[in-house]
């Protein structure tokens, strides 16, 4: 660690312990989770490499794709203008990763234009700004031990919305995951099941309103809100000559603070 270690400070420093001991048990859980919880935005060296690895880690103990002799995976839409690449981390342990491309007129390249082109390509030429979250993986025994790793992981995707402002998040997701977009987010199906590369199962599409969902899903999940320092700190690119961040703490505790 170099210091660069950004959080929300100032006057308020949460809710309440009454309003605290209002909350379910699973929400509280969360939150304490989220007190030793990290984000790094990864644009190269040895925790890019480590997110690599983490992919192939998560996939192959889940079947979901062959066994490959460098144990990593990655993909040429790493390397597009329009990603982000995550690492998580709980007690400075890398456990789960997220990447997440930015659509709009000018940046097209994510795994919903591949997957379903003729479906997202007239939503970004309407003037929609798309979220597009993806490969997103966590590391087996983590999960074991923290099987709320998704919910602290799938947070940078709703942050992401509401920094660029987009009306919807996409997810192409296989058959057996979608419950849980549909159940959390309230994605509807808008695309059949279609092969997507170098996945053994088929993937459909999922869209979400973020409008319709935003204030009902911090009702539910109030672990979900973030700053809006928390959200230019995740998705805002250096000026040239500035250091990006490199750790992000969540903000979720801050909940009644001026962003």
């Amino acid at each position: 660690m170099d210091g660069r270690v950004i959080g929300l400070s100032g006057a308020a420093r949460g809710r309440s312990r009454e309003e605290a001991g209002q909350r379910s048990g699973f929400v509280n859980n969360i939150f304490s989770i989220l007190e030793r919880t990290e984000y790094r935005r990864t644009d190269s060296g040895e925790d890019l490499e480590d997110i690599y690895k983490l992919r192939y880690k998560s996939y192959r103990t889940h079947g979901i794709v062959p066994e490959i002799g460098a144990g990593s995976i990655y993909d040429d839409l790493d390397e597009v203008d329009n990603v982000y690449r995550f690492g998580v981390y709980i007690d400075q342990h890398l456990v789960s990763t997220l990447r997440i491309h930015v659509l709009d007129r000018s940046n097209r390249p994510g795994p919903s234009t591949q997957a379903f082109g003729d479906l997202v390509h007239p939503m970004i030429d309407a003037g929609h700004t798309l979220i597009d979250p993806s490969r997103f993986a966590a590391d087996p025994e983590w999960s074991r031990a923290y099987p709320q790793i998704p919910y602290i992981t799938l947070r940078l995707a709703g942050m992401a919305c509401f920094f660029f402002d987009a009306p919807y998040c996409l997810s192409t997701v296989r058959d057996d995951h979608a419950a849980f977009y549909k159940r959390i987010y309230f994605s509807e199906k808008i695309g059949e099941a279609r092969p997507y590369p170098g996945v053994y199962s088929k993937v459909e599409l999922y869209r979400a309103d973020v409008s319709a969902i935003r204030e009902r899903s911090f009702q539910r999940f109030p672990f979900f809100w973030s700053s809006k320092v928390e959200q230019r700190l995740m998705f805002e690119r250096p000026r040239e000559g500035e250091l990006a961040p490199l750790t992000i703490l969540p903000t979720a505790k801050y909940m009644n603070a001026a962003a």
